[in-house]
């Protein structure tokens, strides 16, 4: 009984962990779709020394706002 109680564990431990793994790699992703400009923006933002650490510098802002133009220019 004991035995059985712990292979059921197991496999749960494990599914669970699978799923937290893909929402990790979905977050991620999602965290990362940044545009050209946005990342060189944050570059020029954490060399000047105006990068914050919530939120978004403003010439990373600025960046943003250009791949948004960018990518609305395109559709």
């Amino acid at each position: 009984m004991f035995r059985r109680l712990t292979i059921c564990t197991v496999r749960v431990a494990r599914s669970a962990s699978a799923i937290s793994l893909g929402l990790l790699l979905a977050i991620g992703a999602a965290a990362c779709d940044k545009g050209p400009m946005q990342r060189t923006g944050e570059k020029i933002d954490r060399a000047t020394g105006q990068d914050k650490v919530i939120g978004t510098g403003p010439i990373e802002q600025a960046g943003r706002n250009l791949d948004k133009a960018v990518k609305g220019l395109k559709e």
